[in-house]
């Protein structure tokens, strides 16, 4: 009878993780796939550049009004027909890689959808899951990202030995009709939900001007739980940054050479995984307010370490650190964010939100680029991990401050 409870409770949780898991491979075999197709067509690093200044436009793009469509439509409906448009995209792009062009418009398009589809799967997977249950769901989640990381590579390096790397394409393309089916299996978490004045309000600019002044109003009022959230953004946003010239740094100022670098990112994937499963089997005896601020701690100080490295070893040590960290600072923030945001308005802000992040990761990444051409590579990446270190220890102080407890409690 308990087991039943069990298989029960779980039933629907681990058909999303079985979902997420499948989905999260396929980007990564896309993402590797994607970049050596246009690297193989132009020779030009600067053209590959490019592929990942798309992926923030594309949200400046979409999150103003983006939030507001989420709102207002049937979560699992929607999240259901973004797959099967990302994968007809996808499918698309994979007859269309002979022109750069075209290449980097399909690339946009996909980002376009997969900018609507995060904010519709936050605000589903915030009304399936329980909030006793979701730090549990976060770390397995985490553990699922941590493994696409190590498999995706795999995968793609097999399917290019295989044949080419449209082969690669074409698989992450099925991975999204296979999600669409997935979450066709998954309940309707809105069937029986009564239509209220803003789900009848169509979307109009007059709309999405009161959909931007309720992000701001709750954002005022409930300003303990944005500042956390602002603060952990910074915080992704700077490791972005010093992440755009991780290969520069390592190759120039450490002085390694290719087959060292690529055993360096092994140890970062050693320490992904090794971090996600410790997360997954502690989940429910650590403290969601210390494992946002430890944990981002924790993953500054590897950066820290990385950034003034002067040998393999150092560099690996401050590699692993970083990368065993990141599950459990993103485990406790995404919980964190799910149980204070009203699941009513989360579209939006994530949407709004995501919007500024995107604008400060393309703000920031360029001043690093122009930084590290006009200054040094080492002293802007020293710089990064010293801001990011103590960005972390203020979140850290922030996270523990007794009279914030409750927005740590796990019941509601």
């Amino acid at each position: 009878m308990e087991r039943r409870k069990i298989v029960d409770y779980w039933k629907y949780p681990a058909i999303l993780l079985f979902g997420i898991g499948i989905s999260s491979i396929g980007s990564w075999i896309y993402f590797i796939a994607l970049n050596v197709i246009v690297f193989n067509m132009t020779g030009s690093p600067l053209a590959v550049a490019a592929l990942y200044i798309i992926n923030p436009l594309a949200t400046l793009f979409t999150n103003l009004w983006g939030g507001s469509v989420v709102d207002r439509v049937n979560k699992k409906h929607f999240m259901i027909w973004l797959d099967l448009i990302q994968g007809v995209l996808i499918t698309c792009l994979a007859f269309s890689t002979n022109t750069l062009w075209v290449i980097y418009l399909f690339v946009f398009l996909i980002n376009m959808v997969s900018s609507l589809y995060d904010p519709t799967s936050i605000s589903y997977i915030t009304r399936l899951i329980p909030r006793e249950q979701r730090q549990r769901f976060n770390s397995l989640r985490s553990l699922l990202d941590s493994g696409a990381f190590i498999l995706g590579p795999a995968i793609t390096g097999m399917l290019f030995i295989l044949g080419t790397p449209l082969y690669a394409i074409f698989i992450n393309g099925l991975s999204f009709f296979f999600s669409a089916l997935v979450t066709l299996w998954m309940p309707n978490v809105e069937k029986n939900k009564p239509l209220d004045h803003v789900s009848n309000q169509k979307l109009s600019l007059h709309v999405i001007k009161k959909d931007f002044i309720v992000v701001i109003r709750f954002s005022r009022r409930y300003l303990y739980v944005m500042i956390v959230y602002f603060l952990f953004t910074a915080f992704v946003v700077l490791q972005t940054a010093v992440d755009s010239l991780e290969v520069a740094f390592a190759r120039e100022v450490i002085s390694l050479s290719e087959g060292a670098y690529g055993f360096l990112v092994s140890t970062a994937g050693a320490g992904i995984l090794i971090g996600a499963l410790c997360n997954a089997v502690f989940a429910k005896k650590l403290s969601i307010r210390f494992i946002i601020g430890l944990g981002s701690v924790v993953v500054s100080v590897g950066y820290l370490i990385f950034a003034f490295s002067s040998n393999f070893t150092m560099a690996s040590v401050g590699f692993f650190v970083l990368a065993f960290s990141l599950a459990f600072a993103n485990t406790g923030f995404y919980t964190f964010y799910q149980n204070n945001i009203p699941v009513e308005i989360i579209g939006r802000i994530s949407s709004i939100y995501g919007f500024l992040e995107a604008l400060l990761v393309i703000v920031l990444t360029s001043i690093f680029a122009v930084g590290a051409q006009v200054l040094s590579i080492k002293l802007v990446v020293i710089s990064g991990a010293i801001s990011m270190f103590i960005l972390t220890v203020i979140l850290f102080i922030i996270c523990l401050a007794p009279s914030k407890r409750k927005h740590y409690e796990v019941t509601s």
